[in-house]
């Protein structure tokens, strides 16, 4: 016992934060050219015509997520059975060529197969990266080392944000940020295969290999695997139609230039969620030591933002207010989303993290998707901003119930 834990690789502190430094330009890369799509809208839809409609933008947005979604299950499968290293430089490196060539299609059938097969790739990162840090981080860094992964997440969905400035000069273009984006993420995949590492497996580890109906069989008889799989749902509903139309409602409600509104749809409110991973993973590693269930209460904190959050920005009569609501749900988003995998190992087996994982994002996307889309149908027909948002307010009161319940196992706590 003494003699693995000394070889636990959590004790190699320098290795542990180097897998976490690495990884973070990769989020911000992964992020990056998911945002740039949202800031760029009026651009994209203006040169190319067939776009025609909102719930046609709504396609777009959401095929992306329907395949992400389907395949992270097999993204997390196979990065439970083979090199996460490998798995991640693997997956940058493909999504950013695609991403490359995002920049040169010319109809809205072309836009779709590529935002569908970037989603093929980008499906493998998340739960492969999660994984890595958390067999890295053991305990009492595992939430603060996630959270700062996340963070490389908000930083690409702010400069993603200023991506309808690039949209908007006449001498860049939406095209060109597709292909800078593309080219950084090309030449990073080098460097970061060469330096990531995989830390060393337990012999139980490797000789276990379970099949994927064997995998997902016991992931669904886990009940509290299956409340967080609802509770990491719900409320990425509202937060997918955050990311994706807040820059088109803020245009719309407040006259705002596409360059402005992309600004302020992005900035503060990921900002808010910097401070928020870093607060909240601080918060639920100290909480920690006095209770095993100190992440879920940080989550469940987190959550409670949400409600006023949501409720202020579909009713703000000014830019200003809905500026500050979207700090409140970002601050919330923060807290949420850096305990979402720690809460996962403490209920999940290391053998089955990055398929939970993969699971999880599975369901949750896959809505995610259908809130894009629907969001989109809904705003066609004139339904008001309050009412799509008290609905998504309710969904999170619900949330913080479900995510209560959750009661995590002896074995994985409070150090697994």
């Amino acid at each position: 016992m003494n003699n693995a834990a000394s070889s636990s690789p959590s004790k190699d502190s320098h290795t542990a934060w180097m897998i976490v430094a690495l990884l973070a330009p990769v989020a911000l890369l992964n992020y990056l050219d998911r945002q740039m799509l949202a800031a760029m809208k009026g651009s994209m839809m203006g040169d190319i015509p067939d776009i025609a409609t909102k719930a046609n933008w709504g396609i777009v947005l959401g095929c992306f997520k329907w395949v992400y979604a389907g395949l992270s299950p097999v993204g997390g499968y196979v990065s439970d059975r083979l090199s996460r290293r490998h798995v991640i430089t693997v997956s940058l490196f493909v999504w950013s060529a695609v991403t490359l060539a995002t920049g040169y299609v010319t109809t809205f059938q072309q836009l779709v197969v590529a935002r569908a097969v970037m989603g093929i790739s980008e499906a493998f990162y998340i739960p492969a990266a999660l994984a890595l840090i958390s067999e890295f981080h053991v305990g009492e860094t595992r939430s603060r080392a996630v959270g700062f992964h996340q963070m490389g997440i908000y930083a690409g969905i702010i400069l993603g944000g200023f991506s309808g400035h690039v949209a908007e000069n006449p001498s860049l273009g939406w095209r060109w940020a597709f292909e800078a984006c593309g080219v950084a993420g090309v030449i990073y995949a080098l460097p970061l295969f060469v330096l990531l590492r995989n830390p060393p497996r337990e012999i139980s580890s490797i000789s276990e290999r379970l099949s994927p109906a064997t995998a997902v069989r016991e992931l669904l008889t886990n009940g509290g695997f299956l409340l967080l799989v609802l509770y990491f749902t719900l409320p990425a509903m509202a937060g997918w139609v955050v990311k994706d139309w807040m820059p088109d409602i803020l245009r719309e409600q407040f006259g705002l230039g596409q360059g402005r509104a992309g600004v302020s749809a992005v900035l503060y409110v990921q900002a808010a969620s910097l401070i928020g991973v870093g607060l909240g993973g601080w918060l639920a590693d100290r909480w920690m030591r006095r209770t095993s269930r100190g992440r879920i209460f940080v989550s469940a904190l987190g959550m409670s933002f949400f409600l006023p959050s949501l409720f202020g920005v579909g009713n703000a009569g000014s830019l200003g207010v809905a500026i500050g609501f979207l700090i409140l749900f970002g601050l919330g988003w923060g807290f949420f989303d850096c305990n979402n995998m720690p809460i996962l190992c403490q209920i999940v087996r290391p053998q089955l993290r990055a398929t939970g994982y993969g699971l999880m994002n599975f369901v949750s996307i896959g809505c995610g998707g259908f809130a894009d889309w629907g969001f989109g149908l809904l705003r066609d027909r004139q339904i008001p901003l309050n009412v799509i948002f008290g609905v998504f307010a309710g969904t999170a009161l619900l949330s913080i119930f479900i995510v209560l319940l959750i009661r995590p196992t002896e074995s994985n706590t409070p150090h697994a």
